[in-house]
């Protein structure tokens, strides 16, 4: 089993993690990703995007977002050849201890409907859908 550290991304990261999010992300509806636009994320909340790096390279990435508030989970992606190692797991816990540490009392994770291996990894951690809620969405560009 490969070693993984998990961190916290930095600047430098961005084209690894651009170009791992092109092969491990899984969903062809969701904007382009720029490097300006997770600048700006690791600007506003230096934290939030933690990386899971095994042999120099980005394995896994969450986004845990905290906006004083809520704690959003996004972009739980693990390389495709290192599924169902536990590294997706490590990361998710790493965002819950960040959000206790920051006072959040419950997390919210952006799961596709259709990505059915994905909510293996949620049911396990203790998440459910909310049925009651959906997501609307609208785009600013």
């Amino acid at each position: 089993m490969l070693d993984v550290i998990l961190r916290k991304a930095e600047p430098a990261d961005l084209p690894a993690v651009l170009a791992f999010w092109q092969g491990a992300a899984e969903n062809g509806n969701r904007p382009v990703d720029t490097a300006e636009a997770v600048e700006a994320l690791l600007a506003r909340d230096p934290e939030a995007l933690i990386l899971a790096i095994g042999d120099g390279a980005v394995v896994g990435t969450i986004i845990a977002g905290w906006d004083g508030w809520r704690c959003h989970l996004y972009r739980l992606a693990v390389d495709p050849d290192r599924r169902r190692a536990g590294i997706g797991g490590r990361l998710i816990a790493a965002a819950e201890e960040r959000f206790r540490a920051l006072g959040g009392t419950r997390a919210d994770a952006m799961v596709l409907d259709a990505n059915e291996r994905a909510h293996g990894i949620w049911t396990a951690h203790g998440y459910r859908p909310q049925p009651e809620w959906s997501r609307w969405v609208k785009p600013l560009g």
